[in-house]
């Protein structure tokens, strides 16, 4: 768990404040009737006239034999957990759509997701992004100073708990700096032993999802797109977070 010194932090809150530029960017675009492939687009077309570069696109992730991300962004829509394509697909009324950026500027990476509604979406819709959101928060806030790592996974599945949802197991959260993903594993679930101590300078991804369902998943073919196997809704929320002695520093915002 390498700590980051204040000029590698800035460095680190430089690249996160473009990626939430990213994201405002995207927010005024969301809508019914635009494609997967647009979105990606707009983002790759503002990493390269900030002098960024985009790290998902041709990313391998097990090695050699998996096939190459084809996109910049991650675009999960409805029951799609995450590492969804950006593709040519059309959003609807009442979609929504979970966009996942992580690019590295000037020797450092950025990382963060939202989930948007598309258009007017149901109640229910609206619950579960709610709950999303407040899930992250949760997670953030239990990321204090000489706290354990999973004290932030318990803090995340406790709230769940309490609102009829569940949080997917096997994905979570990891170290980041230099690299998209250093040698840190953030659960976002109650875990039997709580971890080491967070300790200022450690900088790591917090991205819980949320399924309206069951916490089960599935695969695809394209080796790449996680979806819920009972079909349900699924939210992602991420932000870069650094332990300060003051508490968790959001990195990833404007």
């Amino acid at each position: 768990m390498r700590l980051k010194n204040a000029k590698e932090l800035a460095r680190m809150r430089a690249s996160g404040r473009l990626v939430a530029e990213c994201f405002a960017i995207l927010e005024e675009n969301i809508k019914p009737g635009v494609t997967l492939k647009q979105l990606d687009r707009l983002v790759e077309d503002h990493i390269y006239k900030q002098g960024a570069e985009t790290l998902y696109k041709g990313y391998r992730g097990r090695g050699s034999e998996h096939p190459p991300f084809p996109g910049v962004i991650c675009a999960s829509v409805n029951h799609e957990i995450c590492h969804g394509i950006p593709d040519g697909r059309v959003l609807k009324e009442g979609d929504i759509v979970g966009i996942d950026i992580g690019l590295r500027h000037k020797g450092f990476c950025g990382d963060a997701c939202v989930t948007y509604p598309v258009g007017h979406v149901s109640a229910e819709t609206e619950r579960l992004l709610a709950i999303g959101r407040e899930a992250l928060r949760r997670g953030i806030a239990a990321a204090q100073y000489n706290n354990f790592l999973n004290d932030i996974g318990r803090a995340i599945e406790n709230y769940a708990d309490t609102q009829g949802v569940t949080v997917v197991h096997e994905w979570g959260g990891h170290g980041i700096g230099r690299a998209l993903h250093e040698d840190l594993s953030v659960s976002h679930i109650r875990q039997a032993e709580r971890g080491p101590r967070l300790k200022p300078g450690l900088t790591f991804t917090i991205e819980p999802m949320i399924n309206a369902g069951q916490h089960d998943w599935i695969l695809l073919p394209d080796g790449w797109t996680v979806i819920t196997a009972d079909g349900s809704l699924s939210v992602q929320f991420e932000h870069t977070v650094a332990i300060t002695h003051n508490g968790p520093d959001i990195l990833s915002v404007l």
